[in-house]
């Protein structure tokens, strides 16, 4: 372990102007995680469309879905994708995230011009959920790029990369709070609201096409590339061999995302009611989800847990969550009361930030430099497998 950690880590590391670099990366970051919060945040309109669907709980399959089949095509053609440049796949990944995030507001304006019958509301949903299997292809194509090359730099970029992620969904939050509170609070205003949301959210994707292709043309980037192919060289290790060696972190990502994804969005956005707040109830959860999340990734800049194995039996005590929701949801009528389900929302995101933050940055580093790339992207496997088991166990809350 020693020598893997020695052998990523450059004795002269090139400096990063301006921190131009870790800019880039933090945007980049925030811009992978961007469209899928975007889905998941607009619960009051998809909600308000179609009332009869399970969109929150459906969302998050058709995403993670098609997320993980892309990081398992890579796994498997592994030839093919290494032909691909990182900067072609993130241009190509940015670019199918535009498409599919413009597919709600078109779908809107085409179906919704008149008056609806239930065979058109039918035929908008479904092509809006086709959108999101397409933004979740986007996901494990932007997600695999952006990680594996993080993974072979120095550790502040992968945790540039995390904070990122975290901020997509305050950045998303805070511009669904204020689309939803400058209209009228009619069918007519979230229509037009949750538009002009769709529309902002598109063009912060197009500034990250932008970025994604400056970024390889920073010499601080030209500089680590070449440093990298200096590295000696030896043969590419294949997924299986190398997942053999990280099982417990591996395992721990994986658990970790089973717990959240299982929770979050569909339990927080489906099966609570708040009189008070009404459909602005599941925003707000939603919202403090992600500045716990932000706060936990950030925290790794102030305190990295280095003992991998502490932060997995982190991740396993995650585990708890289900019967305090549990409790939650069939015990006394004040515990799913606003207080103690923002509180419960705060700590979820919080120890879900935190823990990824610390294994994501930490792993690739224990590796040879030549294991880093992959190591990385062994990690998002399990992470990605996790969001599957996590969104297909978010169904049995309705049970």
């Amino acid at each position: 372990m020693e020598g893997g950690v020695k052998g990523v880590e450059y004795q002269a590391q090139p400096r990063d102007a301006y921190k131009i670099a870790y800019i880039i990366h933090f945007l980049l970051g925030a811009g992978n995680l961007l469209p899928w919060n975007a889905f998941i945040t607009a619960v009051d309109y998809f909600g308000h469309l179609y009332p009869t669907k399970h969109v929150e709980k459906v969302f998050s399959v058709a995403y993670m879905s098609s997320s993980v089949l892309v990081l398992l095509v890579m796994m498997t053609w592994s030839g093919w994708w290494e032909k691909m440049s990182p900067r072609l796949r993130l241009n190509l990944g940015f670019s199918l995230f535009v498409l599919s995030l413009m597919v709600a507001p078109i779908t809107d304006w085409l179906s919704h011009s008149s008056a609806l019958s239930s065979g058109r509301a039918n035929a908008g949903y479904c092509v809006t959920v086709a959108s999101v299997v397409v933004c979740g292809l986007a996901d494990g194509l932007v997600g695999g790029s952006l990680m594996g090359s993080a993974g072979k730099l120095p550790k502040k970029y992968m945790q540039a990369v995390f904070a990122g992620t975290a901020s997509s969904g305050v950045i998303i939050s805070l511009l669904r709070i204020s689309t939803k509170a400058m209209l009228p609070q009619t069918p007519k205003g979230l229509q037009t609201s949750a538009h002009l949301y769709f529309i902002v959210s598109t063009m912060f994707l197009l500034c990250c096409i932008l970025a994604c292709n400056l970024l390889y043309r920073l010499t601080v980037m030209q500089e680590h590339c070449r440093l990298a192919q200096e590295e000696p060289s030896c043969a590419r290790p294949k997924f299986w061999d190398l997942a053999r060696k990280i099982p417990v972190p591996a395992f721990g990502i994986f658990v970790t995302y089973t717990v959240t994804l299982s929770i979050f969005p569909g339990f927080i956005a489906e099966d609570l009611e708040s009189n008070l707040f009404r459909d602005w109830y599941p925003i707000l959860l939603i919202t403090v989800y992600n500045v716990a999340d932000l706060v936990g990734k950030s925290l790794t800049a102030v305190y990295l847990l280095k003992s991998i194995k502490r932060a997995t039996l982190a991740c396993i005590a995650r585990l708890l969550f289900y019967p305090i929701f549990t409790a939650c949801l069939h015990g006394p009528p004040w515990l799913k009361t606003e207080i103690p389900m923002g509180v419960l929302t705060f700590m979820l995101g919080l120890t879900n930030g935190y823990l990824t933050s610390v294994l994501m940055m930490t792993v690739p580093k224990t590796v040879p430099a030549s294991e880093a790339e992959l190591s990385a992207i062994v990690m998002v496997v399990f992470l990605g497998v996790g969001l599957v088991s996590g969104s297909v166990l978010g169904w049995f809350w309705i049970l």
